[in-house]
C-alpha cells in the first residue's frame, strides 16, 4: 500500500478515478488500483468513453458486431458505455458492500444534450439504471435550473445520483434541497433509502482558471496575490454549507429512516496551471467525509509527493469568505463568474459527446466493412 494515498484515505478522503476503459478491466489495472491504492470508486464522461474507444483495440470485437448488426451511434454508444459501467461496478461490489454502499460506486452520466430538459433527464437516468443493473451505480445529472427536479424525481424512483457541474454556493444548496426532497418522496415510494445514495460534485480547477484569466487581466499585485486561492476557498465554503445542510433536523429525520448524507465530490482536481502544485486541488482540501474524483495523473502525484495533512478544510472558512470578498472588491463577479462557467461546462458537455458519437460512428463504419 501507497503510504501517502493511505494516508489521504485515513483522512476520510475517498479517493475515485476519473477515468474508465475497457482496457483497465480486462488488463487488471483497474483491479491493481483498487488492490494498491485505494481506489474506491470511479467516474466517467463522455469524453474518458471517446479516448478509450478510440485508443484502444479492447472495443473491436464488440463494435465489429455492432456495425454488422447496423444499430445506429447512440445505440452503439448505450451498449458500450453500461457495459463497461456494469463490469466495473462488478468489481467495486466488495467495496460496496465492505463500505455499507458509502464507495465502490461507478457513475453514467446522462446525455449532455438534455441538460435543460427536465423530462428527459429523469427519463434517461431511470433507463440508464435499468440498462446498468447495478445498485452500486451513480446515474450523473448536470446541477442546471432544470435539473433540480430531475434530481428530486430520480431519487424518489430509487435511483442514486451524482449531481455534476456545480460551481456556485447557493446552487450547491438548492442541490441538497433537491436531494433532501428526493429522499423525502423515495421514502413515500416506499423505497429502501439504505440502499439510495448522491454525491454533489464541486468543480475546482475551473474556477481557478476563470478568476486567474481575470487576475491577470487586473495585473496589479494584489490581484496577483489572489491567483490559485479562488477554488478552494469556494470549496471551503461550500463544505461549510455541507456542515449546517447536515445538521438540520430534516435531514436528522432522514438519517434516522437509514439514509446516507449526500457527500462534496471534489471534481476537476487536476491542476490546470502548471505553475501550481500538481497536487494542489487534493491536499488543500483534504477532510473527512468527501469524495476526491482524480485523473490517474493527480494520483501518481499524490502518491509520490503529495503532503497529506489531517483537515484542510474545516476551521478555514473565514479566510475562504475573505478570498470571495476581495475578488469582488477588485471587480471580479462571483455570481458572474459561475454563470460563465456553467453554460461553459454545460456547452463542454455537449461537445464532449459529439466527440464520442463521432468516434463511434468512425468505429461502427470501419467494424460493419470488415
Amino acid at each position: 500500500m501507497n503510504d501517502r494515498l493511505k494516508a489521504l484515505a485515513d483522512a476520510g478522503v475517498s479517493i475515485w478515478l476519473d477515468d474508465l476503459s475497457r482496457q483497465r478491466l480486462v488488463s487488471g489495472s483497474l483491479a491493481a488500483l483498487i488492490q494498491d491504492q485505494h481506489v474506491s470508486g470511479v467516474t466517467t464522461n463522455p469524453t474518458i468513453f471517446a479516448k478509450a474507444i478510440s485508443d484502444a483495440d479492447a472495443y473491436a470485437e464488440q463494435v465489429t458486431r455492432l456495425g454488422r448488426e447496423g444499430v445506429s451511434t447512440d445505440q452503439a454508444i448505450r451498449v458500450i458505455t453500461t457495459d463497461d459501467v456494469r463490469d466495473a461496478a462488478d468489481l467495486f461490489k466488495p467495496v460496496y458492500d465492505d463500505t455499507d454502499g458509502v464507495d465502490g460506486r461507478v457513475s453514467i452520466e446522462v446525455e449532455p444534450g438534455l441538460a435543460r430538459d427536465t423530462d428527459r433527464t429523469i427519463a434517461q437516468a431511470k433507463e440508464l439504471w435499468k440498462t446498468v443493473g447495478r445498485e452500486n451505480v451513480f446515474v450523473k445529472i448536470p446541477a442546471t435550473k432544470e435539473g433540480l427536479p430531475a434530481i428530486t424525481a430520480t431519487l424518489a424512483a430509487g435511483v442514486s445520483v451524482n449531481v455534476t457541474l456545480i460551481f456556485s454556493l447557493e446552487r450547491y444548496k438548492a442541490v441538497a434541497a433537491a436531494f433532501l426532497a428526493g429522499l423525502e418522496k423515495a421514502i413515500e415510494n416506499r423505497h429502501d433509502v439504505t440502499k439510495l445514495a448522491s454525491v454533489a460534485s464541486f468543480f475546482v480547477s475551473r474556477f481557478d482558471t476563470e478568476i486567474d484569466k481575470r487576475l491577470d487581466a487586473i495585473g496589479t499585485d494584489e490581484a496577483k496575490a489572489l491567483k490559485g486561492k479562488a477554488a478552494i476557498a469556494n470549496a471551503r465554503l461550500a463544505f461549510e454549507a455541507y456542515e449546517e445542510i447536515f445538521a438540520s433536523d430534516r435531514w436528522r429525520e432522514l438519517e434516522i429512516a437509514g439514509a446516507k448524507p449526500q457527500r462534496p465530490l471534489w471534481a476537476s482536481t487536476g491542476v490546470k496551471d502548471p505553475a501550481y502544485k500538481d497536487t494542489m486541488y487534493v491536499e488543500e482540501l483534504v477532510t473527512s467525509g468527501v469524495v476526491n474524483t482524480m485523473p490517474q495523473a493527480t494520483i501518481d502525484a499524490v502518491a509520490k509527493h503529495g503532503e497529506v495533512s489531517d483537515d484542510a478544510v474545516r476551521g478555514r472558512y473565514d479566510e475562504s469568505r475573505k478570498v470571495i470578498e476581495d475578488l469582488e472588491k477588485l471587480g471580479i463577479s462571483y455570481d458572474a463568474v459561475v454563470q460563465v462557467l456553467e453554460d461553459e461546462g454545460v456547452a463542454k458537455f455537449d461537445a464532449s459527446w459529439s466527440e464520442l458519437q463521432n468516434t463511434v460512428t468512425a468505429a461502427l463504419k470501419q467494424g460493419s466493412a470488415q
